[in-house]
């Protein structure tokens, strides 16, 4: 009989791959689901992006395989793109690493620092892809809850006695803290305060802070990036992404940023795993990387609109939330009288035909949460209060 790896013990299939499934099959049954869940730009990359990647794609000597650290041309690009934005110096030869997509880097990172027994931090809730990386790379996960009274940072007191208590207990090390802000799923945008917290933290315990970035430019006027603190890079890399600001998401382009050192390490891992991207796709890259303030005003007057819907969607049902949340979703509190977000997601598929993400598969803290995606143009959100309206009306009644 074959079996599969040990690594894959406790590995679930990822939540949405599941539920695309489920709503597929509803979908075949007549049910049209409007799918409010994942966070994948429906709006079409910048079209001189598009022209860039015809253009040199036509050429006929770009075919070849790349260099595993990326064009020079796009890691200048990153370059020029942290001065403007982030206020950051980084070196494009030696302290920028090109992603095909920054969810591998997330993955890369674990292989290249974590043996068995040694531990990550991650955050609850939080990207459920961190915990699964970790797992894979034979780590162990320790999770750190991230509350609304603690406005949803880390409580740094309480951590810093939980990895002394680890670390005294000699069964393994705390190496990797697992970050992102501005957050998901909970939308908190980042201060100056909390990344030097996050920096000094570091230092203190001898952590790596593996910060993921790909949300500072939708509905933030104030980008930052945690290496824009003095003495960041000793301690700290940074995942970014054009999944989400320049709608780029199936492109799968991203990048990691840090120290020679750190960069040079992770290398080691990732020249093993592909042979570069696709030399068109970096060019257009570095196009989509030099757009002026007019494109980021542009998309975010875009999610601004949907917004409005979305939180009108939420009060329909009850839901409580904070306007002045980044990135590209809702995150809101449940009604009581619902078990969890689970709940209340599977009464909003099944009654009204729309799907709302329940905040339980970010981690336990989720669990009172729902999470509502502004990736559906105004007329399919309209659609969905209308669904929801009905349902909620037709139920009334039937009291």
């Amino acid at each position: 009989m074959i079996t599969t790896s040990k690594r894959l013990e406790g590995i679930g299939e990822y939540y949405f791959s599941q539920k695309l499934r489920e709503i597929e099959g509803l979908n075949q049954q007549g049910k049209q689901i409007i799918n409010l869940g994942i966070g994948s730009p429906d709006l079409p990359p910048h079209p001189d992006v598009i022209r860039t990647l015809q253009e040199e794609s036509a050429k006929p000597n770009v075919h070849a395989y790349q260099s595993y650290k990326g064009s020079p041309v796009l890691r200048k690009a990153v370059a020029d793109w942290y001065a403007q934005w982030y206020g950051v110096t980084l070196n494009p030869d030696t302290e920028i690493l090109p992603l095909i997509g920054s969810k591998e880097g997330i993955m890369h990172i674990c292989m290249t620092y974590l043996d068995a027994g040694d531990m990550a931090l991650i955050p609850n809730p939080g990207y459920p892809t961190y915990s699964s990386a970790v797992k894979l790379a034979g780590g162990t996960t320790v999770p750190y809850e991230l509350t609304e009274a603690n406005d949803w940072y880390p409580d740094f007191e309480a951590l810093s006695k939980q990895v002394t208590a680890l670390n005294a207990a000699g069964k393994g090390t705390v190496k990797l803290m697992w970050v992102n802000y501005p957050q998901m799923p909970t939308g908190k945008l980042p201060d100056a305060n909390l990344f030097t917290k996050l920096v000094a933290f570091g230092k203190a315990h001898n952590i790596l802070i593996c910060h993921d970035n790909p949300y500072s430019f939708i509905l933030n006027d104030s980008p930052m990036s945690l290496l824009s603190i003095e003495g960041a890079k000793d301690i700290a890399l940074e995942l970014n992404s054009l999944s989400k600001s320049q709608n780029m998401a199936g492109w799968r382009v991203g990048t990691l940023s840090g120290s020679k050192e750190r960069i040079e390490e992770v290398l080691r891992f990732k020249s093993n795993m592909d042979s570069g991207m696709f030399l068109p796709l970096q060019l257009a890259a570095a196009k989509a990387l030099g757009l002026p303030k007019s494109w980021y005003e542009e998309v975010n007057a875009t999610y601004r609109k949907r917004r409005v819907k979305v939180f009108e969607l939420l009060s329909l049902l009850d839901c409580v939330f904070d306007q002045n949340q980044a990135g590209m979703f809702v995150w809101a509190k449940i009604p009581a009288g619902y078990k969890d977000g689970f709940a209340l997601s599977d009464e909003v598929l099944y009654n009204a035909n729309v799907f709302i993400t329940p905040g339980g598969i970010f981690g336990n803290a989720g669990d009172p949460y729902v999470r509502v995606s502004l990736c559906s143009s105004e007329e399919k959100l309209a659609e969905s209060i209308q669904r929801v309206q009905h349902f909620l009306s037709t139920a009334k009644v039937s009291q």
